[in-house]
């Protein structure tokens, strides 16, 4: 029965065309110069400082390096951070976790 379920709703998605991020809770990253990023599908926030923030995602961790970070806006699904952004990398979670 379940799988029949997840068969439809996969049909139902291909036939509205929705983009994967909009139906799954993968994060999407949006990046603009070296000076803003917005990140949807974020969970929460795990570390926060001047130079460095760890944000929690469904899939891993998203850590931003930079110089004067600063959140600027933050919904339940949405946060964009903006300062001088020097790098970006990722720490994936594995099902062994």
């Amino acid at each position: 029965m379940r799988q029949r379920r997840v068969r439809k709703n996969n049909r139902i998605n291909e036939i509205l065309e929705l983009p994967s991020e909009v139906i799954s809770n993968k994060p999407k990253i949006t990046i603009v110069g070296f000076e803003e990023i917005l990140i949807e599908n974020y969970k929460s926030i795990l570390e926060y400082e001047e130079f460095y923030i760890k944000i929690n995602t469904h899939i891993g961790a998203i850590n931003i390096n930079g110089f004067n970070l600063r959140l600027k806006e933050m919904t339940e699904d949405d946060i964009m951070v903006l300062g001088k952004i020097d790098s970006l990398d990722f720490e994936s979670v594995t099902d062994d976790e």
